[in-house]
This record gives structure tokens, sequence and C-alpha cells, in this order.
């Protein structure tokens, strides 16, 4: 069975949405979760693995903070790396969504044709014209 498109979408954009979480504060992997499923319910299980790929590729950084209930906790925050892919993403994401939105509004001109003028009906001359 295929996917449906939300699922697509929150896939997607899933990166964007950490990103940018983690331009506003310092966050361990399960308050991410937490805060992506209630904003678009977007399962905790995906987390863990996007988190792994993002440090790997140089985008979050981590460091442990002590914790008086349990093991330190291990807390990801942006690299330079990071906030430049952020503000790569974020330009791409509002491109693209405002190509989407002029679409689905109807509000896009008409595609500009490179489609070669189509052949006269009227034949050429041919020999001398008196």
């Amino acid at each position: 069975m295929p996917e449906t498109i939300e699922i697509q979408l929150k896939k997607g954009v899933l990166g964007l949405c950490v990103l940018a979480l983690l331009h506003r504060a310092d966050s361990y992997a399960y308050e991410i979760a937490s805060r992506l499923s209630a904003a678009i319910d977007m399962g905790e299980g995906t987390i863990y693995p996007l988190m792994r790929r993002m440090q790997s590729e140089g985008l979050v950084e981590t460091y442990l903070v002590e914790s008086s209930a349990g093991p330190s906790r291990k807390y990801y925050r942006l690299s330079d790396a990071g906030r430049s892919a952020l503000q790569v993403q974020t330009a791409d994401w509002k491109t693209f969504t405002a190509a989407v939105d002029a679409v689905l509004d109807g509000n896009i001109p008409p595609a500009a044709s490179n489609a070669p003028e189509p052949a006269s009906t009227v034949p050429a001359p041919t020999g001398d014209v008196q």
C-alpha cells in the first residue's frame, strides 16, 4: 500500500523541523520527538535515526548533561553547518510552498513554450515572381 502524501510530506520536512527546534534551544532527542509529535504527529521512533544521521553529517553536535533523576542526557545543538543548512532549507521551503500555493490557488502564469513555431500554411514562393 503506497504511503499517503501526509506521511511523505512529514518525512521530507522532519529534518528542517529538527533544525528549527534546535535553533531555538538545545534539546535531547526525546524532547524533540515529543514536541514534533504534538506539532505534526510524528512518531518518536523516527527521531533517533535522524539525530544520528544529522550528527554524522555535522549538522548537530552533542554534549552530556548530568541528571539527578537518572543517567546523563545527550543534548543536541546546532553546529555552524546546521545553522547554514537551516537558512538554506528554510529559504527552499518558503520558495517551494509559495509555488505549491500558487498552483493550488490557480495563480500561475501560462508556461512559456519552447516548441518551434508552427509551419506556415502559405506555400513558399518558387522561382521568379512577376
